[in-house]
């Protein structure tokens, strides 16, 4: 399965732990790296969505065809994905999910 990233930056976040942790801070780094692997490593999105800790779910509104992973109680993994198998991983950002 190939993953790509949206910018150069988040590929160097993932590719650099130490720069990870810089930008988002030790969890939210830790996690961002562990989410992808555990992308990389995955068929199919229902894989994802039944993985206990990862809140995996299709977004709505203005944000239709993206899919959030939890990374931590305010942190969100996006991505969108080509076709029922997870063939193509477009990572495009990480989010504050909560304005606080």
């Amino acid at each position: 399965m190939e993953v790509q990233f949206r910018t150069s930056k988040l590929k160097k976040l993932y590719q650099d732990e130490r720069a990870a942790r810089k930008a988002y801070g030790k969890e939210v780094a830790r996690r961002y790296i562990e989410r992808i692997n555990i992308i990389k490593n995955t068929r199919y999105i229902e894989e994802l969505q039944i993985l206990p800790g990862l809140r995996c779910h299709e977004l709505k509104g203005n944000r239709q065809g993206k899919w959030s992973i939890k990374l931590t109680g305010f942190y969100r993994l996006i991505f969108t994905l080509t076709g029922d198998r997870l063939e193509i991983v477009c990572i495009e950002e990480v989010s504050k999910h909560y304005d606080d």
